[in-house]
């Protein structure tokens, strides 16, 4: 094909190539560039050509000009040429917030680990409150919108020399434009999830930025109040999110709280039944040997015992603070040197412990020591202070796991107690050494400390 007396003439998001630029055999298009309009001339003649700017803001390299488009002489041309880039642009629009993918951070975990502990934009009290703020902030953006306060355009374009023409090509082009805008915001709003309100802002603003360029021309862009809106929403959509969860985690547990109360209720009331029936058994007896002038030190040694024991339990169940301060491991779940510090009222605290080893986690704990105090709940919550710093989980303090020793719980447990009667600084892990021999070999040598398994407190 011969293209003497023509030139090149780019479809829009086309680079120009220099003047007299003839392709070479076997030429096709970057498959990067976007499709040619439907009916688009890539020929043209070149007496007709004549340099411009791209109305519709088409993108060019640093140091090209703008896209010579062909100077058409009838307005019905000029509208077809302008209804194909119209085309190009519709889809172009499409693909807003994948272009600008690779240019920022779009990964929710890298952004979540870069920055740590969630911190609120919009502090309120309750989820109630975040969630009658975004209805009124779903009110004024519509408003806005209405209003035709949300997009901001020239009133000066003009199309086929006339201003009324251009005015209403900008309005379609507006409308096109805020659909964009507007469903890029909708998505990153349905699709958040706590704590990334900074990957779903970033994902805004590239929607915003491709569409301020496209509408260079034409000055058309997001208006900043609008935008400013939008972001608000985002904000508060995260926190609402966040503070749902933590609501969560807060009646979880409290119901938690409230079953551990009703089984140390219950098995006070119990011991408290059994004993007082043996004390009744025991009073029978010695009375019957005192009518008959006998005695029995031992019957009387084990009633003082019982009365004893009455009074301990009635003492436990008067003194919410008493309870057992426990220090357990799972080095098949957890890895080494990471210990759980809790605190259990119940009149046997293994059995919290070996509830806590349910089925949630591979492993049976491992008990390192379990020390009854009359103020259980302070020395907990001493133990937790100390090891703060070394936390597992920071996002939620109600968990108890922490990096540590057993030996350095120990030395802590001996400053403030003075003498402990019982402490195993070395544990079997009888079912996690059986296992491991079992273990795919390369789970072997990353070892238990990369593992995945989850165990709630």
């Amino acid at each position: 094909m011969s293209h003497k007396g023509t030139t090149f003439n780019p479809p829009p998001g086309w680079p120009r190539p220099p003047a007299g630029w003839v392709p070479p055999k076997g030429w096709t298009p970057d498959p990067s560039w976007p499709p040619a309009p439907p009916g688009w001339q890539l020929w043209i003649n070149a007496d007709l050509a004549k340099p411009s700017d791209d109305p519709l803001g088409q993108t060019h390299g640093p140091n090209e000009s703008a896209v010579q488009r062909p100077s058409v002489e009838s307005a019905e041309q000029r509208l077809e040429l302008l209804e194909a880039e119209n085309a190009a642009l519709r889809d172009r629009l499409r693909s807003i917030g994948t272009e600008p993918a690779a240019l920022i951070e779009l990964s929710d975990d890298r952004v979540l680990q870069d920055v740590g502990i969630y911190r609120y934009h919009h502090p309120l009290e309750n989820a109630v409150a975040y969630r009658e703020r975004l209805d009124r902030i779903g009110a004024r953006i519509a408003e806005m919108v209405r209003a035709g306060k949300a997009i901001e355009k020239s009133n000066m374009f003009t199309f086929d020399g006339s201003l009324a023409k251009g005015r209403s090509l900008t309005n379609d082009l507006a409308k096109l434009m805020l659909r964009a805008y507007n469903a890029e915001a909708e998505n990153v709003v349905r699709a958040q999830r706590a704590g990334n309100a900074r990957t779903a802002v970033q994902r805004l603003e590239a929607s915003r930025t491709s569409i301020a360029r496209l509408g260079k021309m034409m000055e058309m862009r997001i208006g900043d109040s609008f935008h400013a809106l939008r972001v608000e929403e985002i904000e508060l959509t995260a926190d609402y999110l966040v503070k749902k969860e933590e609501e969560r985690e807060l009646a979880r547990a409290e119901r938690e709280r409230l079953r551990e109360e009703r089984k140390v209720q219950q098995e006070l009331a119990d011991a408290r039944e059994r004993l007082e029936k043996e004390k009744a058994h025991l009073v029978t007896v010695i009375e019957k040997l005192k009518e008959t002038g006998l005695s029995d030190p031992e019957l009387e040694m084990r009633l003082t015992n019982v009365n004893t024991a009455i009074a301990q339990n009635d003492y436990r169940a008067a003194n919410i603070r008493a309870g057992y301060v426990y220090v357990i491991s799972n080095r098949g779940s957890l890895g080494e040197h990471v210990v759980k510090i809790g605190l259990t009222r119940r009149l046997d605290p293994l059995d919290r412990i070996i509830e806590l080893g349910d089925a949630s986690v591979p492993f049976r704990f491992d008990v390192h020591a379990i020390y009854f105090s009359e103020d259980a709940v302070q020395l907990e919550g001493e133990l937790h202070q100390h090891f703060s710093s070394r936390r597992l989980n920071w996002a939620n303090n109600r968990r108890e796991f922490f990096f540590a020793s057993p030996a350095e719980v120990r030395s802590v447990l001996v400053e403030k107690l003075g003498n402990l009667l019982e402490f195993a600084e070395s544990v079997e892990s009888t079912e996690y050494f059986q296992s491991v021999h079992y273990w795919p070999e390369e789970r072997r040598r990353l070892g238990p400390s990369r593992g995945e398994s989850k165990c709630e407190d």
